[in-house]
This record gives C-alpha cells, sequence and structure tokens, in this order.
C-alpha cells in the first residue's frame, strides 16, 4: 500500500536562501519543481502509487491537497507539509529512508505557511517553464526502415529503394534498460517514467507501467520469474527500487535509502537478496523477506555504476567510477580483491554463470576477464570502440552480450571471449539481453526503440516502438506491422527514394499481419507481403 502523504518523499531537500518574506513563485515553486512534481503533478494523480493522489505543481493543487489538507493557511505548526518533516516515528517522517531534512528548510516552510502562503509575484509567461504532456507534444518523424521494396508491379516511376514507415511520434525516450523473463515469454524495457512488457510469442505490447520515479535505469526479474525489480530514482535528490508482482503487474513494495539515483540490481540465485548499486557510491545487500538493508557497502569513492551476485550468492562484484572493479563478501562485507589498472571508469560488470570469472567494461571499450580465484586478469580483448555501457551473459553461460556506444551490440564466446557478433543497431546502445534459450540478442537504444536479434545470424527480427499511453507497433525487416490502432493510423509509407507518401490501403492491407510477426518471433521464414497488382 502506498502511504498517503509520500508526497514529501524527496520534496524539501534544501533551502532557498530567501532573506525575504518566502513567497510561492520566488521560493517554494522551485523547490517543488525540482524535487516534487516529477510525482505530484496534474497528469499523475490517476496513479496513487506515485502520487498518493496528489498534485503539487500548482498553488491551487497544494491548497486542495490529497483526501485530507496538507496546509491551514497561518497554521504551520499544524499543517502536515510542516508537520511530517518532524514527525517522531521514523517510519512516518518525511522524507521516507533518509536523513532529516536541514533546520532551515523546515524554518522556511513553516514561516511561507505562517504568513498564510504569499502568493508573491508571478513572472512572465516567457520566464516560466511549460510542462506538456508529451504525448501531446510529439512531433518528429520516426523512421522504421524495411528491407522490402515495392513490386514493380505495384511502383510508379520514381517509387525505388526499401519501404519506410514513418511515424509523426518523436522524439521517443531512450530505451535504458532490458531484460527477458527467465522463460523467455517476455521482454521487459524500461525508459524514463515507464517500463513495457513485450510478448514473444506475438509482439504485442502487453503491458505499460507507468507508476515508476524518475529514471528507469535497471530491471532485473527475480529467479523464479514472479517478481520484477526496477531501478531508478532522481539524480542526487532519491534513489529507487520498485518490486512488482508479474501475474498483474501491481507494485509489491519500495525499497528507499539510497541517496542518489540506483544504476545497477542483481538477485542472489534464490531471490531471497537483491543487490543494489547506486551514485550515492554505495552497494546495499537487501532482504526481500523483509524488505530491509542487511549489507551497506561504502569502499568505493564514486559513484557505483554496477553489481552482480556470483552465482552462489556468497559474493558479489561492483563496477565504479573511480576506475575500479572489487569482489565483496556478501555477508560481512569484506573485500576480497579490486580488481583495477585500467585509466577510465568501470561502467559495467558480469559474473559468469559458472563463477570462475568476473567480466567487466567500461569507458576505453575494451572487456576485462578477471580470475575469481587470484585477482589476477585472465585476458584483455577489444570490445567496442567507444564505451561498453553494458554485460550481460546468457543464463546457461555460452556467451556474452554488450551493449556499445560505437551504435553497435555485440556477443562474445564465454571461453575464449572471442567476438561472435556484431549487430549494427545504428543508435548508442544503452542496454542489451540474452534470452535464455540463446535464440534471440535484444538492445535498446538512444533513439527509444527495441530491437531483437537473430543471436546466431546476425539478423534483425523484429523492431519495437511503445508510446507512454498504451500505443505500440511491432515490424519485421519485411514491412510484416502488428500494433495498435491509433498508431497504425498515424504511420504513412513511402519509399528511401520518394518523399512522395504511398496509398495507405495499399501498403497496409499485406503488411498488416500479426500472424506473420508471430512467425517471426519463432524465427520462420516470411514470404514478401502479396500486394496486389492495381485495376487496369
Amino acid at each position: 500500500m502506498y502511504r498517503l502523504f509520500a508526497f514529501l518523499i524527496v520534496c524539501f531537500a534544501s533551502g532557498t536562501g530567501s532573506a525575504a518574506d518566502p513567497n510561492y513563485w520566488q521560493d517554494v515553486r522551485p523547490v517543488l519543481r525540482k524535487h516534487c512534481t516529477v510525482c505530484h503533478s496534474q497528469k499523475t494523480l490517476n496513479e496513487p502509487d506515485v502520487s498518493a493522489g496528489l498534485a503539487l505543481d500548482t498553488l491551487d493543487a497544494i491548497l486542495k491537497g490529497s483526501k485530507t489538507p496538507i496546509v491551514k493557511k497561518g497554521m504551520g505548526d499544524a499543517s502536515m507539509l510542516v508537520t511530517l518533516l518532524r514527525h517522531p516515528k521514523p517510519t512516518r517522517r518525511m522524507p521516507l529512508d533518509a536523513d532529516p531534512l536541514p533546520d532551515e528548510t523546515v524554518a522556511l516552510l513553516k514561516k511561507w505557511v505562517d504568513l498564510g502562503m504569499p502568493e508573491g509575484v508571478k513572472p512572465k509567461e516567457t520566464d516560466i517553464a511549460i510542462v506538456t504532456t508529451p504525448g501531446k507534444s510529439r512531433k518528429l518523424d520516426i523512421t522504421l526502415a524495411t528491407k522490402l521494396p515495392l513490386p514493380k508491379a505495384v511502383a510508379k516511376p520514381g517509387q525505388t529503394g526499401a519501404l519506410e514507415l514513418i511515424l509523426p511520434v518523436g522524439p521517443l525516450a531512450p530505451i535504458t534498460a532490458l531484460v527477458f523473463s527467465p522463460d523467455g515469454k517476455r521482454l521487459v524495457a524500461g525508459c524514463y517514467g515507464r517500463f513495457v512488457v513485450w510478448n514473444m510469442e506475438t509482439g504485442a505490447a502487453e503491458k505499460v507501467v507507468t507508476n515508476v520515479l524518475g529514471a528507469v535505469n535497471d530491471i532485473r526479474f527475480s529467479p523464479d520469474g514472479k517478481t520484477l525489480a526496477v531501478a531508478g530514482g532522481q539524480p542526487s535528490a532519491r534513489g529507487d527500487i520498485r518490486l512488482y508482482s508479474t501475474d498483474d503487474w501491481k507494485l509489491q513494495a519500495t525499497l528507499g535509502g539510497h541517496l542518489d539515483v540506483v544504476n545497477s540490481v542483481s538477485f542472489r540465485f534464490d531471490g531471497k537478496q537483491l543487490a543494489s548499486a547506486s551514485f550515492d557510491k554505495t552497494v546495499r545487500i537487501w532482504d526481500l523477506a523483509t524488505k530491509q538493508t542487511v549489507l551497506n557497502f561504502t569502499g568505493h569513492s564514486d559513484f557505483v555504476y554496477g553489481v552482480a551476485f556470483g552465482p552462489k550468492g556468497d559474493w558479489f562484484a561492483t563496477a565504479s567510477k573511480d576506475r575500479s572493479c572489487r569482489m565483496i563478501d556478501a555477508v560481512t562485507g569484506k573485500s576480497f580483491f579490486t580488481f583495477s589498472g585500467g585509466d577510465s571508469e568501470v561502467l559495467t560488470v558480469a559474473a559468469k554463470p559458472d563463477g570462475t570469472q568476473v567480466v567487466t567494461s567500461g569507458f576505453d571499450g575494451a572487456l576485462s576477464w578477471w580470475d575469481i580465484k587470484t585477482g589476477e586478469r585472465v585476458r584483455r580483448l577489444g570490445g567496442h570502440s567507444i564505451a561498453t555501457n553494458e554485460i550481460v551473459f546468457r543464463t546457461t553461460g555460452e556467451f556474452a552480450a554488450t551493449a556499445g556506444a560505437d551504435s553497435t551490440a555485440r556477443t562474445w564466446d564465454a571461453k575464449t571471449g572471442a567476438a561472435l557478433k556484431s549487430f549494427p543497431v545504428g543508435s548508442m546502445v544503452y542496454s542489451v539481453a540474452a534470452r535464455p534459450d540463446g535464440k534471440f540478442v535484444a538492445s535498446g537504444s538512444f533513439d527509444g526503440l527495441v530491437r531483437l536479434w537473430d543471436a546466431e545470424g546476425g539478423r534483425l527480427v523484429a523492431t519495437f516502438l511503445s508510446l507512454p499511453e498504451g500505443d505500440w507497433l511491432t515490424m519485421t525487416p519485411e514491412a510484416f506491422c502488428a500494433g495498435s490502432d491509433p498508431l497504425v493510423k498515424l504511420g504513412k509509407w513511402r519509399t528511401a527514394a520518394s518523399a512522395q507518401t504511398l496509398p495507405p490501403e495499399m501498403i497496409w492491407k499485406p503488411t498488416l499481419s500479426p500472424k506473420d510477426v508471430a512467425r517471426a518471433l519463432k524465427l520462420e521464414k516470411l514470404d514478401e507481403p502479396p500486394f496486389a497488382a492495381p485495376p487496369k
């Protein structure tokens, strides 16, 4: 259950420093916009797990409050906006799971309420940032390319080159997290403010979940597939870990405590613990039965980008901005080894499923393989030409997959470290996932698209696109599509050599085929869409 007044979790982290009497426009509104309205705004009111039914993006909304008023004009000591900041019970004191706020911040808020909540002088409209709903502001074209030329029997002069589908729905939020379910039937993709559950049998987006706090930096299924952990938060304000039931995608619990965004999480093999790495320079181990921290590792001197449990759960490895990777006892917090020797930040770490090695990479792009018994580097091989953003292993350990800033995803032989396949994504790749059966590799990239690749053949199988409102589209390189009606109706077709759009009915009739999309996801060979020749 959410807490009615969770709105104070991150709201008042610092004072405004104003010497004059505080007012809404000059002092209060900037604090709320910086720390609160990402969750507590008019557009999140229908998501109580995020907003607690409270909006704080206007003065009227603050006065209205939630089911219970949060302010009483002239009575700061009797207003929940102030009193919950100093509640004697830590479980009710705001912000939750954090140190009490500075006295000057509480004093400023109390004074503002005591003074009757003065509004002050509203800035000129040109000085006020206008926040619009993303779905209403999209107008940039997103181009989905195919490898299918328009048949000669249908094409007119100049209509040459492969077909392209144009959707005026950009810009899309980058895909920053990906994971396959343990049974391989689902692929979950995360971006700012939401995650999407894709069905790997039909290619449909079966669920869009938006009750997340800010960024989504990592997503992981529990070993039994019953829980999904979503990690992120707000930079320099609050780290956030949310646990969802995969039966109904409802929020089970929130793990608060990190003082900055959580960048990586890892389940222990039995699902009883979760490790989390944060920009607050710490790694925490959580007991998932009690939802409490059982270990807080503070050995890094800078951001911790990555964390990975060993296969037996007795140790975990970390990757840090301080240019080191560490191997740590999961019970005592004692550091076994510090894997170092690089000149760049270590962005990602993965434990080989057989427990013999740890693999790291970072801004230099190269992959380093470390022996966990000696702490020595076994090999260092060239990886991506720029940064490597993520490393994951297939669960059975045959290969590793990586996401690169050089706009490629790649796979590597787990025994020799040799390069296997390179997948030409065409946009900076932030996240990568390997399906447990080893048939597919998925990439998530800066352009906001998820691409599914044949792991063995190296070819593109399908491209997935989703919007916050729940609309979605899946397309194969052969131009077969499945999608929601509103997004399909927005689509316009053209050929690569011509800017002239094609009659939509002529293209959609043979290409809008969910059954062929489903066949593609089984790696079946597809025939070309049956275009009808125009009447003579």
